[in-house]
């Protein structure tokens, strides 16, 4: 078998996944497309310009080597602050290529946040897009350990001009589909972001059985994704599986709007959108005021949080598009379980991706009967392999071939997941178990109500009670009486000890990067 390939016997279900015993995914990601013919092909588009796939693996080469001679050595991290744009794939793959660890990190991070990351990762370089020098640079000058080299993006001696003087020719360094390729630090919806270290394996994994296997991710495809490049969710969306397939993808360095969304789909026509539920309801907002052409599009995805019925159905119904919901994590790098074309269900996560496990656990680890509540655990091909320095955490969440997600879920008989809550999130009220994600998909279904979050919060008698913290639909809303009508609304689907006894009106709701809501926080105000 000839290094650095894989062979995908598409007869098997799930498609089974051979890899060379040398495996650099840069190659396959990069490389190949060039063997198959698709040098002239645009591979990234920009509202600067365009990219083709031969110029993406003539600078994805000098980027390796950019990298190598400010002194990186094979194994080293680099830490990436980029925002979307055509440096982010070169110095991605460029170094993934050259034997360096790629770490991409939260955009919108502040510099305490940047310094924690500096000194956890042990990073040899640094490199950053301007736009962030203001929060990125305290972070260098306040970190008890300075990376070897820093490089903005642009500029003056900065990465472009790198770039160019160096060598379009490199070698892929040797690596196996077990070796260490790239990191992403986890978006910390639960306390300090963990770094968490993928394999050579783990993005092919994702492609072909997500990408192609539910989404069907091919050349013609044009992808455009509102969630960015520095998470695990838009690394696939928005790199991994148009680049995979040999299509195109739309990248943006604006921040996502409806305005903004609804301008790059009219602008570049994309077949796949990529989106997330609250990105999903403000769109809807927007739609009711104007039409927008978003004729292009053959499919939605939705992930980041669980995706209400009532948000899907509307959607469905307003644009005539399918939007279809998933569930991944940071340590399964993508999707692992998911409504698909052919199989959707409103309110639930969907079924297993074909290549991957999943259970409903006990606190004990042992699976529970379906229609039970307990942790959501999963296993496949794209699984990290060990958050760093984190020894007692790694052990906590990765139990063998099984991650435990931290998500509470119900299968029921069919094989249909739907989710409950992060498992943390959990409220338990009169002695029963209450799922703050089933309180706020009824509230969501309420016309005045756009989002809602739903925490455990203490009575005057030390009881713990549903608390709702509610965005409405139109900010300029009358909130007179609108609690007693909300409570009205729940008494119409939900049991009693789910109720919630206060409603908060709020502008905004924390969030993580991926767009889950961190009720932790909540309960902190």
């Amino acid at each position: 078998m000839t290094d650095n390939t894989v062979t995908i016997d598409t007869s098997t279900s799930p498609a089974t996944l051979e890899f060379s015993e040398k495996f650099n995914t840069a190659i396959p990601m990069i490389d190949r497309h060039l063997a198959e013919g698709r040098g002239a092909k645009v591979a990234i588009r920009t509202v600067g310009g365009q990219v083709t796939y031969g110029q993406l693996a003539d600078q994805v080469n000098r980027c390796g080597n950019a990298l190598l001679s400010q002194g990186a050595n094979p194994g080293d991290r680099i830490l990436m602050m980029i925002k979307d744009c055509p440096e982010f794939i070169y110095v991605f793959y460029g170094a993934i290529k050259a034997g360096i660890v790629p770490v991409p990190v939260n955009t919108l991070l502040r510099s305490a946040d940047y310094r924690y990351m500096i000194e956890d990762s042990g990073c040899a370089g640094l490199i950053y897009s301007p736009e962030y020098a203001a929060e990125v640079e305290p972070a260098l000058a306040d970190a008890s350990r300075k990376p070897g080299f820093v490089l903005r993006t642009e500029g003056d001696g900065g990465l472009g001009d790198l770039i160019a003087a160096s060598s379009n020719a490199l070698d892929p360094a040797p690596a196996t589909i077990e070796d260490e390729c790239f990191w992403l630090y986890s978006s910390g919806s639960t306390g300090r972001p963990k770094g968490t270290v993928h394999r050579q394996r783990d993005i092919v994994e994702t492609a072909v059985h997500y990408g192609v296997g539910v989404v069907g991710h091919d050349e013609d495809d044009i992808t455009f994704s509102a969630a960015k490049l520095f998470f695990a969710y838009g690394l696939g969306n928005s790199m991994n599986f148009p680049l995979w397939s040999g299509g195109s993808v739309i990248l943006s360095d604006r921040v996502p709007s409806p305005d903004m969304t609804f301008e790059m789909i009219e602008q570049f026509k994309p077949t796949i959108f990529y989106g997330v539920p609250t990105l999903y309801a403000a769109q809807l907002r927007a739609l009711e005021s104007k039409d927008r052409d978003l004729s292009s599009l053959r499919i939605c995805l939705s992930a980041g949080e669980s995706l209400p019925a009532d948000l899907y159905r509307r959607w469905t119904e307003r644009t005539g598009l399918l939007v279809l919901d998933g569930i991944g994590s940071t340590e399964g790098l993508h999707i692992f379980i998911s409504n698909t074309p052919e199989n959707h269900r409103p309110g639930s996560s969907g079924l297993i991706v074909p290549g991957y496990e999943a259970k409903v656990v006990d606190e004990a680890g042992a699976e529970i009967p379906p229609g039970e509540t307990g942790r959501l655990i999963v296993k496949g091909g794209s699984m990290a392999a060990y958050y760093w320095n984190q020894p007692v955490r790694t052990a906590a969440t990765m139990k063998g071939e099984w991650v435990d997600t931290g998500d509470t879920y119900i299968r029921d008989e069919e094989g249909w997941f739907t989710y409950c809550g992060r498992s943390d999130d959990m409220i338990k009220v009169g002695g029963i178990w209450c799922s703050p994600a089933e309180v706020e998909a009824k509230l969501i279904e309420h016309p005045k109500v756009l989002e809602a979050a739903v925490v455990g919060q203490e009575d005057d008698d030390g009881l713990t009670k549903p608390a709702a913290f509610i965005i409405l639909n139109d900010p300029d809303e009358s909130i007179d009486g609108l609690a007693d009508e909300l409570l009205e609304h729940c008494k119409g689907g939900l049991a009693r000890y789910k109720y919630p006894r206060w409603f908060n009106f709020v502008d905004e709701l924390p969030k993580t990067a991926t767009g889950k809501i961190q009720r932790f926080r909540l309960r902190q105000e």
